[in-house]
């Protein structure tokens, strides 16, 4: 076979794109094939029956009842994207270029990996009634019922998805206690005296936050916590975490990391040719801050794709690949405040508070060398998208400014 034509079928295999995953990521990498112009195959599969849908309202409007459903506003015929939902993808046979599903086989000549993250069960309560996960869009209907009949409401876990349906449940007049095994919210992801501060939040809004609290069984209609409590439960919603959904990737031959999550390079490559990662089930290495990155938010799904349809067409035409490196970034809507978070403190080495946290608005930044690399904004808008591009300058900033919250952040750079 002559150098032209290997060059040709190569480029044919490489038109028919297949997508595993029809949420954010799935469904915007399929957008940002066709918005960079290519006009091959695309297929995007979906395990729900549903159109696909955001899942950030589902813990707000869809939850409440004041929206049915919050599907995409994309035309995926007038895209030319062949949707196959309802769909289970079961194995990847990467030397065929092929994917198992309940249906048959997919062959796919590019494929993209978008299959996101699955959350964590609390263990021992698998088929006890009245208990809830809150990922899908039927969990948000199974639940809604619970909210309008006012049941009492046991909340496992004190993190994101927990204070958001906790602020959920309190306004639609439920009584609330929120179970957290650590000594205080969002343990896992903030600094205790940025996370303290929330913790007042549940009684200001009228729930019942115990920490240091573990579950050790799940009866109907209660919750017996290991000191022996006894707490009343017409529902229990568990947010404890979630975990990349690759367990069907086993045996495939793609390399994942120790949490589950594909390996993907700076151009969202993975270790197998021809196949892509983006969103919540990949990491990334990230230059910015110099480690692999698993992120598990929502705009991480929408940047990623853009790089991914990037790096699909820079494989046709030989064009230098591109970098998947982004600020991360996500918000939160709970208990009457708009939470924003960007960058990555892990490596920070001083926290710069900008106000009073007893107060409405307040925000919290983290330097690393003088340089902003986070921020969490409560409340200050502003404060976070000055502070994500500062973050994305790289610019050392002063920290006695920093920390009057009277002085734009965009004008403490030195």
């Amino acid at each position: 076979m002559s150098e032209q034509t290997e060059h040709h079928a190569a480029r044919e295999r490489t038109r028919n794109v297949v997508i595993v995953g029809a949420g954010m990521a799935g469904v915007q990498t399929a957008v940002a094939l066709r918005e960079a112009g290519f006009t091959g195959p695309v297929t995007l599969i979906g395990a729900e029956p549903h159109q696909p849908y955001d899942r950030p309202p589902l813990s707000k409007a869809v939850l409440l009842g004041k929206a049915e459903d919050s599907a995409f506003d994309v035309d995926f015929e007038a895209l030319d994207i062949t949707l196959r939902l309802g769909l289970d993808v079961t194995a990847l046979r990467a030397a065929d270029h092929v994917l198992d599903t309940a249906e048959g086989p997919v062959p796919y000549g590019t494929l993209v990996l978008a299959t996101g993250a699955e959350p964590l069960a609390l263990p021992g309560t698998e088929g006890v009634p009245g208990v809830h996960l809150l990922r899908t869009l039927d969990d948000a209907a199974r639940l809604r019922p619970v909210l309008e009949e006012r049941h009492d409401v046991v909340v496992v876990g004190a993190g994101w998805i927990g204070a958001e349906f906790a602020t959920a449940a309190r306004a639609a007049g439920c009584a609330v206690t929120v179970v957290e095994a650590a000594a205080r919210p969002l343990a896992g992801t903030l600094p205790a005296e940025v996370a303290a501060p929330m913790a007042d939040w549940y009684a200001e809004s009228g729930a019942e936050l115990l920490t240091d609290a573990r579950v050790e069984r799940v009866e109907p209609g209660t919750v017996v916590l290991a000191d022996g409590r006894e707490l009343p439960a017409g529902a229990v919603v568990v947010g404890i975490g979630a975990r990349p959904a690759t367990g069907w990737l086993t045996g495939s031959g793609i390399e994942r990391g120790a949490d589950g999550s594909i390996t993907a390079d700076s151009a969202l490559r993975t270790s197998l040719p021809d196949v892509y990662a983006v969103g919540d089930c990949a990491s990334f290495p990230s230059a910015r801050y110099g480690e692999r990155l698993l992120i598990h938010h929502w705009d991480n799904a929408l940047q990623g794709p853009r790089t991914a349809a990037a790096a699909i067409l820079a494989a046709e035409s030989g064009e230098p690949l591109p970098v998947h490196d982004p600020v991360p970034y996500f918000w939160s809507e709970q208990f009457g405040r708009f939470v924003q978070y960007a960058g990555h403190h892990a490596h920070a080495d001083t926290l710069v508070w900008r106000g009073d946290a007893t107060e409405a608005a307040w925000s919290v930044c983290w330097l690393r060398a003088g340089a902003l690399v986070a921020l969490l904004a409560v409340g200050r808008p502003r404060d976070l998208a000055q502070g994500r591009k500062l973050i994305e300058s790289g610019a050392v900033l002063d920290p006695e400014r920093v920390a009057d919250p009277a002085v734009p952040l965009k004008s403490t750079a030195l």
